[in-house]
C-alpha cells in the first residue's frame, strides 16, 4: 500500500493541468505518519511513510528535460516522482524516470483520483490510500 495526502495529490493534479499539453514530472518526498495530523494520521503505523511534498518542477533545466536528471534535488531527498501523460495512458511509460515510486496522472484531470495511479519500479500499479492529513509546517530559518 501507498499512501499520500489528498492535498499532494489534488497539487500534482493541478500541476499536471496547467502544464498541459506539456508533461510534467518531479520528485517527491515522505513524511513519517507520526509527524502528520488529520484525518487518517492515527490510523497508520507511527513509521509508515506518506507522501506528503513535491519539488517544484524547472521547466528552464534543460539537463533535465533532456536526460531526466534532476540535478537541483538531492536524490536522497526524493522517496518517489510524480509523471504526468496529458496524451497517454495511466501507466508507466518507457520515457518515464522509473524512481521506486512513480505517481502518474492523465487527463481529464478534474476526475481525480481516477486520473491518478501509483505504480512500482517494474511498472505495476499499486494499491493507493489518500488520507486527509497534514504534515507539519515549515519554515526558512
Amino acid at each position: 500500500m501507498v499512501y499520500a495526502t489528498r492535498g499532494l495529490v489534488d497539487v500534482l493534479l493541478g500541476l499536471a493541468s496547467d502544464a498541459d499539453p506539456s508533461a510534467v514530472t518531479t520528485g517527491l518526498s515522505v513524511t513519517p505518519a507520526r509527524e502528520l495530523t488529520g484525518v487518517g494520521a492515527d490510523d497508520l503505523s507511527p513509521e509508515t511513510p506518506v507522501f506528503t511534498d513535491f519539488f517544484l518542477p524547472d521547466p528552464g533545466n534543460s539537463v533535465n528535460a533532456v536526460f531526466g536528471v534532476d540535478l537541483s534535488t538531492p536524490a536522497r531527498q526524493i522517496q518517489g516522482r510524480f509523471v504526468s501523460h496529458p496524451v497517454g495512458e495511466l501507466e508507466v511509460s518507457k520515457k518515464d524516470d522509473l524512481a521506486q515510486v512513480v505517481f502518474v496522472a492523465v487527463p481529464p484531470w478534474e476526475r481525480g483520483e481516477d486520473s491518478f495511479g501509483v505504480f512500482d519500479r517494474a511498472g505495476t500499479r499499486q494499491p493507493l490510500e489518500v488520507v486527509d492529513a497534514v504534515p507539519p509546517r515549515e519554515t526558512l530559518s
